[in-house]
Parts: structure tokens; sequence; C-alpha cells
């Protein structure tokens, strides 16, 4: 349209105006030249795995490093098989910053529920003699403890929050199930709570991608981070949802801690779940923390970023919908 009549380009951006060659490429080849996915995707057999959309891209964020969940071989999820552990004496005391005291409080109302839909991910930097990414997984030390972090980050800010740690894994065996089935399992977990707690607003699910250092990690002020990545389901009704809060999330991340979203990406299609128990809320997410050679360091410092952004917009929401007074009681 904007050919025919250029009054229609003066509203676009300069950068916006689309390459009609490639367009017409794409529309012949299905091939597209910004996505180097779409010349192999459908020749090579299970190439769907790292099928994805991004829609906001963070710093250094392209489809050749999306965020990417590898199924681990069956036998590294027995507990017999397990690695042994190193470098984990300084992980008890980690301590999480002590943020201002606030007047704002939800009370014994309990709002965020954590939980993780793969909760034996692993870093490689705890698993003696580990170092194929595939086999990053662990019963004891997981992102189970980036909750931990969370809930005494998201406390102090006066947000009462609950840690599910349920062994998705250990019921997942129990059960006879495949690891692709983890998100049925875990929704069963969700709901379960959901029933017993209708405080509950806020839910996320965290992970840990399987790139390796160099797409996981930003320096901020001079100290290390595990990068944030943040994973929406596009089929069901509360999409836009909970896209809105992703969105809001990463500019935040981008105001305060520049770089440390790799941002939003978008999954659907045959070879997806497409829902990530994401259809259960308006206000759920899956989040990526870190990679398979992250330190609980690196995660701790991410945990406490993302903590604080969302405390923020919490607060912000509560403040506009005139829901919770300072001793946590509705109104």
């Amino acid at each position: 349209m904007g050919s025919e009549n250029h009054y229609f380009l003066q509203s676009l951006p300069e950068d916006s105006t689309p390459n009609l060659s490639s367009l017409l490429f794409k529309a012949s080849t299905n091939i597209s030249l910004d996505d180097p996915r779409s010349l192999l995707g459908r020749e090579f057999p299970g190439f769907s795995l790292f099928d994805g959309d991004i829609l906001v891209a963070g710093e250094g964020t392209n489809y050749t490093n999306m965020p990417m969940e590898s199924p681990p071989p069956q036998e590294v999820l027995n507990i017999e098989q397990e690695a042994k552990l190193q470098n984990t004496e300084k992980l008890e005391n980690a301590k999480a910053n002590e943020s201002a005291d606030t007047p704002l409080s939800t009370g014994k109302r309990k709002m965020v529920y954590i939980y993780f839909s793969h909760n034996r991910e692993s870093f490689l930097p705890y698993l003696k003699g580990v170092k194929d990414p595939n086999l990053a997984h662990h019963s004891k030390i997981n992102v189970t403890k980036i909750g931990d972090r969370l809930k005494s980050q998201f406390e102090s800010n006066g947000i009462g929050t609950v840690v599910e740690k349920a062994d998705i894994m250990d019921k997942l065996n129990k059960k006879g199930w495949t690891y692709g089935r983890s998100y049925d399992e875990s929704r069963n977990v969700v709901q379960a709570a959901m029933t017993k707690n209708d405080d509950l607003t806020y839910f996320i699910d965290i992970h840990r991608d399987s790139r390796r250092k160099k797409d996981t990690t930003k320096k901020i002020n001079g100290k290390s981070y595990a990068k944030l990545a943040f994973v929406i389901g596009a089929e069901h009704s509360k999409y836009e949802k909970n896209l809105k809060l992703a969105n809001k999330i990463h500019k935040k991340l981008e105001k305060k801690y520049p770089g440390l979203s790799r941002g939003i990406i978008q999954k659907k299609g045959a070879h997806t779940n497409g829902k990530f128990n994401q259809d259960l809320s308006e206000k759920a997410m899956l989040v990526e923390f870190g990679g398979v050679d992250n330190t609980f360091e690196e995660l701790n410092r991410s945990a406490d970023a993302f903590a604080d952004v969302l405390s923020e917009i919490f607060w912000d929401a509560e403040e506009v919908s005139n829901t919770v007074n300072e001793k946590g009681e509705k109104k």
C-alpha cells in the first residue's frame, strides 16, 4: 500500500519498510533470510525442538541462540545414576540481599506461586565430571534453589510467596510417563495449589536453558549475572495478558539491569506445548534462568533483580486495584 500511496509511509519508521525481494523469496521458497532455521527446519527430524518466534529480542538474542530445552537421556533421570556433587560448600550460606523496610505487605496472604516443571534441571559447575549439557540434571542441586532465593526476596518486599518443590520427575517415573509430559504433571500440582488458595495470583515456572555461558551470562556494573528469558505459550485465551506482563517485566529489566533479559520467545504449533500451564492464569510465566554453565552466585543476582522488578509491578498493580491495605487485608 505504501508503494502505491506514499502517504502511508509517512507514519512508519524509516527502517520498517519491508524488502520486496525478501518477501517474494520467502513466499516462493518458504525460507526466511532472517531465520536460518527455516532452511533446514522441514528437512531434519526433531529440528522443530528449536522452533519458536522471538517477539521481543533482548541484547544479543537472535534465532541462532534462542533458549533451547533438550530432553535428557533417560538414564540420567535415575537418582541411582546421577553425578556426584562439587563446589557446594558455600551454597547454603548464600544470603539474600536485605531490602529496605516497606509499609506494604500482603500479610498472611500468599500471592506468588513458584514451581518447577523440570525440577531436576541443574548446572555443570556443581556436577563432578559432567561436561555434556544434556546430562546437567540432579535431584538435590537444581533450579529449586532459585525458588528459595526468589521467595526470600519477594517476602522482603512484603509479598507472600509459596515455593512448590514437588519432584515432578519422580511423579513421572511412578506413573510411567515420559519426560515430555512434565507439564501435564506440573499442571496437576498447580491446579491443586489454586484450589487450596485462591489468593495465588502470579505463577512462575522456573527453568534453566541448555545454552552455554556465552549466551546466558551478562556483566552488569562489573558483576556477572545469569541472563533471563521469557517463554510464552500462544495457544490459549490468556496469551495476550501473559505476554503483556512478560513485556512489562522485560522493559523494567532493560531499564534497571540493561542486557539481563534475553527477551520474549513465543511457542506454538504441533511440535511444542503451546500452553506451559499459562492458560491457568492471566499472570503466568515461564522464566529461563541462565544456562548449564552458570553458577548460583550469578543466578542469585538475577533472582534478586527479577524479584526487584516484579515486586515493583506487583505493588503498582495493587495500588491501582486498591485491593490490599498496609495490613495485607482485602478492601
